[in-house]
């Protein structure tokens, strides 16, 4: 009887063990995938690779942004690589994520990897990194801003369709698809074309430790290979992802071989989640051919 009670309390906390090993497991991957992204940073000497890919939106930059912010906050990661490759988007989201990086670059070291193309919006945030790591093949540069929109008079003209229009000022029907330009409203625009251009100058003179005047005659649009870039000053060394690993963990003074984290996005399987992707794919697509003339840190 006695050996009968013992087998059952070996029992019982064996079952006990187990169960307080499978919720601090639980525990564990709640508070390393919060947002419903799953990452395992590990105990320490992580570099934390965020990527940067394709056109730069607010639906592409935003979930970039959230991770910059997490993995700065993070203990376990000792070093950010933002690896890109993308020819750059909007200017307010491309301005976003240079603001998040300088955030990270508080507490952590940041290094900017380009892959084959990192132009224009591309090129902005990487110069908010400590360096900037190019290969010699990357297409960048690419400094300057553009705005345009389609018009199709002619084509209205031909099939007898107008646009009547009411408006409380002459310059708020900026962009309309039925009529070309008038002079002020090219004048206006020009005018927050070049604001917006004066403001990545400045951004890309003070990430490279150049007086602005320096920067002007590279500011033209010009897109440039990695190689001329670091001839130029543009970037600082030539490599890959591998190297720009390696330049994170020793500007972190992560002693070994750093070990890469990326996250792990949550993927959706279900019936609702499959209905509700393709129903914000439908919204964005919407709202996308809604939207007036953008101010585009982009390279076509």
């Amino acid at each position: 009887m006695a050996q009968k009670r013992e087998i059952i309390i070996a029992v019982a906390i064996g079952i006990f063990f187990l169960c307080g090993l499978l919720l601090f497991g639980m525990m564990f991957i709640g508070i390393m995938s919060e947002g419903g992204d799953l990452e395992f940073a590990g105990f320490g000497g992580n570099i934390g690779v965020v990527e940067i890919y394709g056109v730069i939106s607010e639906e592409t930059g935003r979930p970039v942004i959230n991770q910059l912010d997490k993995w700065a906050e993070n203990k376990a990661i000792k070093a950010i690589v933002v690896h890109i490759n993308s020819g750059g988007g909007g200017t307010a989201i491309s301005q976003e994520i240079y603001d998040a990086v300088l955030r990270a670059r508080e507490g952590k070291p940041v290094v900017a990897a380009m892959a084959s193309v990192a132009a224009s919006g591309g090129y902005y945030i990487a110069c908010a990194a400590d360096r900037i790591i190019a290969n010699p093949g990357t297409l960048t540069g690419s400094i300057g801003v553009i705005i345009q929109f389609h018009t199709a008079e002619g084509l209205m003209d031909k099939i007898g369709i107008g646009t009547e229009t009411v408006q409380s000022g002459e310059l708020k029907g900026v962009g309309s698809y039925s009529r070309s330009m008038t002079k002020k409203e090219e004048l206006m625009l020009r005018s927050v074309v070049m604001d917006s251009y004066e403001q990545f100058v400045g951004v890309v003179a003070k990430g490279r430790g150049k007086e602005v005047e320096e920067i002007y005659s590279l500011a033209d649009g010009s897109v440039f290979t990695g190689l001329q870039a670091f001839n130029l000053g543009l970037v600082d060394t030539l490599g890959g992802l591998k190297e720009a690993v390696d330049l994170a963990g020793d500007l972190a003074d992560i002693e070994g071989k750093p070990k890469i984290v990326r996250p792990r996005p949550k993927k959706n399987v279900g019936l609702f989640d499959l209905l509700g992707s393709f129903f914000e794919s439908v919204g964005s697509s919407l709202r996308g051919n809604q939207t007036g003339p953008q101010l585009m840190y982009l390279y076509q």
